[in-house]
């Protein structure tokens, strides 16, 4: 009698212990001004979900990325340190979101605070992933929060499921691929005149924002492209190490197709709120006058080997920059921390004239 007693009393135990424990993390604390953050995107947010992938080769997870970060160790992170993804999770209060192919598939205690779906390589379009061998498209990444929803709805009620999700904020950072497969392929560009690839662009990514908004997201952040002609990358195919304006003219062209999609979608979906970031505005003042934000050096990456550093990428045999908050650059792609520290605090409490139609700690607010 006394051994079954105490058998109820333990699992009784065990269950308070678990439902205060989803009660705590659903009540979320004030510091917390979301329960979650979900991030979908590619390399500029990917937290680490390639190290998992065996065959992409669209990885960070070697020296120097990371020399910077909390534990001077590759994590992942195309990054000398944080990520934007990292700084606006520190934004809201939160820890970093961690990469969906870490967490136990079960758990849902691992998703209650977010998760990155976000991954190296990625594009709107299923088949940009084939350029760098392997990566994880947004619609797998929209599928894999699909799955995380099932879990979480589960284990907390369909209500309090509702309640979480339409609270958390939904970051997206996708596009540049995209645009970089569409110029690096003769057989795209063949099939689309640029005008109807950025048009197709917007209009894909519409139907993914509308399935997460399905799946209980109401609170939505993306960004724009940046100048994405004025990478080191690109510089180093031009002579005199310019920026290739083609390039950036259709990442404006396309990111005015976003508000303008944006826009739309929010009078469809009853609920929705959005904050749409211009990147592209805030990176070009960054490199048009880069002494007022403490740079020196806007075309060269930091990280690498040869011209512009951009001959042989950052690899452990690779030089890097005594200074990373002198670059604009970490590699041939990718800002360092300090630069994203800039783009984050702009989309996080910047004017209109770079958030629209709100910032976004007017969006977690609302």
């Amino acid at each position: 009698m006394g051994n079954s007693r105490d058998f109820v009393l333990k699992n009784m135990s065990l269950f308070f212990f678990f439902l205060g424990l989803f009660s705590s993390s659903l009540e979320f604390s004030k510091a917390q001004m979301v329960p979650a953050v979900y991030v979908l995107g590619d390399s500029q947010v990917d937290v680490g979900n390639n190290n998992y992938l065996a065959v992409s080769v669209a990885k960070a997870n070697f020296a120097h990325n990371g020399i910077d970060f909390p534990t001077k160790k590759p994590t992942g992170r195309f990054c000398n340190g944080k990520n934007a993804a990292d700084l606006l999770a520190e934004k809201v209060g939160l820890p970093s979101s961690p990469p969906y192919l870490s967490l136990s598939k079960k758990d849902a205690s691992s998703y209650i605070k977010g998760v990155s779906f976000a991954s190296g390589g990625a594009g709107i379009f299923n088949g940009t992933d084939q350029v760098f061998g392997q990566a994880i498209p947004l619609s797998k990444q929209v599928e894999n929060y699909l799955a995380v929803h099932k879990i979480l709805v589960q284990q907390l009620g369909a209500s309090a499921a509702e309640k979480h999700f339409s609270k958390s904020l939904f970051s997206i950072v996708i596009g540049s691929n995209d645009l970089f497969d569409y110029f690096g392929s003769s057989d795209l560009r063949k099939k689309n005149t640029p005008q109807q690839f950025v048009e197709l662009m917007a209009k894909t990514l519409k139907v993914q924002l509308k399935r997460l908004y399905s799946f209980g997201a109401r609170k939505f952040f993306l960004s724009g492209i940046p100048p994405i002609g004025c990478t080191p990358a690109q510089r180093a195919k031009n002579k005199t190490y310019e920026c290739n304006e083609e390039h950036n003219f259709w990442s404006v062209n396309y990111n005015e197709g976003l508000k303008a999609m944006l826009k739309g979608l929010k009078s469809e979906l009853h609920g929705m709120k959005y904050s749409y970031f211009d990147i592209y505005s805030v990176m070009q003042k960054i490199i048009q006058n880069p002494s007022a934000y403490g740079f020196k050096e806007i075309k060269a990456a930091c990280c690498g080997l040869g011209e512009l550093r951009t001959e042989i990428p950052c690899v452990p045999i690779s030089e890097y920059c005594s200074n990373r908050k002198d670059h604009v650059f970490w590699d041939l792609y990718h800002p360092t921390e300090a630069t994203a520290r800039i783009v984050v605090d702009t989309l996080f409490d910047g004017s209109s004239k770079y958030s629209f139609p709100i910032n976004v700690r007017q969006l977690v607010s609302a």
